[in-house]
């Protein structure tokens, strides 16, 4: 069975692998102890279970069950409970284990059937695009209350949510598409030289192939279909793999999708870490992920196999600057909004708030009496308040609280996956709650003694998704962005980047590279081939760059592929030519 897997009775521990008919392998706790992250990256099975392996090491790291103070990856106590939990870990079962082969089938066939259909030529059509997109644009309409049901029992998501948060930026998404589609599809015209200047010379805009998409539980509607209209704007075929976290969601899209859009052309995968790594093995012209950095680097891994061009959408720590010369009651308001959001799970929330000392309790005061007014006393009964997507999410959310000095908040129900709005102070820069991204309605507070250590700071720590100031100083909200580096940028407001869709939405460094939304999700989808298109005529004039060579051919050459600018001066220029050419001929032959 192609799992790692553990029996009891068996001391040593057996992991069994079928994978290239190799044989099962016996790990000894042996003196020194034996390194589980270098034993499977040195043994040929699937990489999905490394991927589990890391999952798992992160969480037994958090909740150590190991002894004599080792990590888990190298304390042999530790290694019969951490193979046992990685079904548990990752959502996993034997049951869709048992069923990998034809899951595996299917996803040959869809790959295949959309590659089949992308190569006959029927993405292409503007006509086609456009009722593509029509057609998604319906289903979200028609089908909003079923959306709306799986998006409350995967996230306890309101109507409120569903519609702002979800619908909305993908119909105007859509929307700006069918508007604009023509324009973008337009030759782009570009400078010629004087070589060219009889020329036509344009950058084509030409789909990219058959493309993937790999969504996130967190948004798990607007995380695959913003994309994907990127994808059918741009004439490409997609395979679209949704979170199997948000399983209700996934569900639904796998339904829905095919009734409505062209089964062949954009087919829907679903399940779990298996796969998307079966996925990942097949040849594609672009992925596009979204989700967290440990797996962006396995899906850049396998496809650079493939030569596959990657947008990889992470995420991070983002940092919230709150200068002392702000209005604190608007500022509070609006990082508590950006903050306890679908609880906390977004991608581009502030992560942590940099302040001076001296106004943190005022800014802890006013941010819990936001969340008063936002969810009332008691949060859990908010219809607007959502839940943690799962239980494994809610223990990791949880051990980041052991040890820290929580303020306000803190309440939490395992079984209602409910955790309260959490404030912390007192926190240390250097602790694990500061390390990773919380992803959670927690909200930690670093105190720094103004702007240059707050720059200082976030400089010395990974590149963020987003980036938030708070100030009435434009010279120091201009200071931030100058001194630091950051996907995206906001000034005296959260998440609010994310809507504008001129403006590209994507990360840099760690937070990930590439970006999409409106025109920059039809770049990204396209590629910007180079088109000469010349006359057959006039071969006189192109006699310069033939052999035999000659000085005088050389010094016209240069002076010709220097003449670089404006199009129509150029052409003014190339007529004057033209006609002095044509006139020395004509002298020439009439013996004038």
């Amino acid at each position: 069975h192609p799992r790692l897997s553990c029996y009891p009775k068996v001391m040593p521990l057996t992991f069994i692998s079928h994978q290239q008919g190799k044989h099962p392998v016996n790990i000894h706790p042996v003196s020194p102890p034996v390194n589980l992250v270098h034993f499977c990256k040195t043994t040929p099975f699937p990489l999905s279970y490394q991927v589990q392996l890391s999952q798992t090491l992160s969480l037994f790291r958090q909740q150590p069950l190991c002894h004599q103070n080792q990590p888990p990856e190298t304390s042999p106590h530790c290694l019969r409970h951490i193979v046992q939990a990685l079904p548990r870990a990752t959502g996993t079962t034997e049951e869709t284990s048992c069923e990998l082969r034809p899951s595996m089938d299917r996803i040959k066939t869809a790959v295949a059937g959309a590659r089949a259909a992308y190569n006959l030529g029927k993405t292409r059509p503007l006509e086609f695009r456009v009722q593509q997109l029509k057609a998604m644009k319906k289903m979200l309409t028609e089908r909003k209350d079923l959306i709306s049901e799986a998006l409350q029992k995967d996230l306890h998501k309101n109507d409120f949510a569903v519609q702002i948060y979800e619908i909305a930026g993908i119909v105007g998404e859509i929307t700006l598409a069918l508007n604009k589609l023509p324009e973008w599809m337009e030759p782009e015209h570009v400078s010629k030289n004087m070589m060219t200047m009889m020329d036509t010379v344009y950058i084509h805009r030409q789909p990219l192939g058959v493309v993937l998409i790999i969504g996130a539980w967190n948004y798990p509607l607007a995380l695959v279909l913003q994309p994907l209209v990127g994808a059918i704007a741009a004439g490409n075929a997609a395979v679209v793999k949704p979170s199997e976290v948000s399983g209700n969601t996934a569900q639904l899209l796998a339904q829905l999708l095919p009734q409505y859009l062209d089964k062949d052309t954009y087919p829907v995968i679903t399940g779990g870490p298996e796969v998307a790594v079966e996925l990942l093995k097949q040849p594609f012209d672009h992925i596009l992920y979204t989700g967290s950095a440990v797996v962006g680097r396995i899906v850049m891994e396998a496809a650079a196999k493939h030569l596959t061009p990657v947008t990889l959408e992470l995420g991070g720590k983002s940092p919230c600057y709150v200068d002392t010369n702000c209005d604190l009651d608007i500022a509070c308001r609006r990082i508590a909004w950006g903050r306890y959001t679908n609880c906390g799970q977004t991608c581009i929330a502030p992560d942590y708030i940099l302040c001076n000392k001296s106004i943190q309790d005022q800014v802890v005061k006013k941010i819990g009496a936001t969340i008063a007014e936002f969810y009332g006393s008691d949060p859990q009964k908010s219809p607007d308040y959502g839940r943690i997507v799962n239980q494994r999410h809610f223990q990791r959310i949880m051990s980041l609280l052991e040890g820290v000095n929580v303020v306000y908040g803190g309440k939490n129900d395992e079984e209602d996956l409910y955790i309260a709005p959490t404030i912390v102070t007192d926190v240390d820069p250097d602790s694990r709650i500061m390390q990773e991204e919380i992803f959670g309605p927690v909200l930690p507070i670093v105190t720094v003694n103004g702007v240059d250590e707050a720059i200082a700071f976030i400089s010395r720590r990974d590149k963020p998704l987003a980036l938030y100031v708070f100030s009435h100083n434009k010279k120091l909200i201009q200071k931030m962005i100058n001194m630091t580096s950051s996907g995206g940028v906001t000034a005296n407001d959260c998440l609010i980047h994310y809507s504008i869709a001129a403006l590209p939405f994507g990360g840099v460094g760690k937070s990930g590279f590439g970006a999409y939304h409106g025109k920059h999700s039809f770049d990204t989808f396209s590629y910007r081939r180079a088109c000469v298109l010349k006359s057959l005529a006039m071969e006189k004039v192109n006699s310069i760059r033939y052999a035999p060579s000659t000085d005088s051919k050389m010094k016209w050459l240069l002076w010709l592929l220097a003449k670089q600018g404006d199009g129509k001066k150029l052409q003014l220029i190339g007529f004057l030519i033209l006609g002095a050419l044509v006139s020395v001929i004509m002298k020439f032959y009439f013996k004038w």
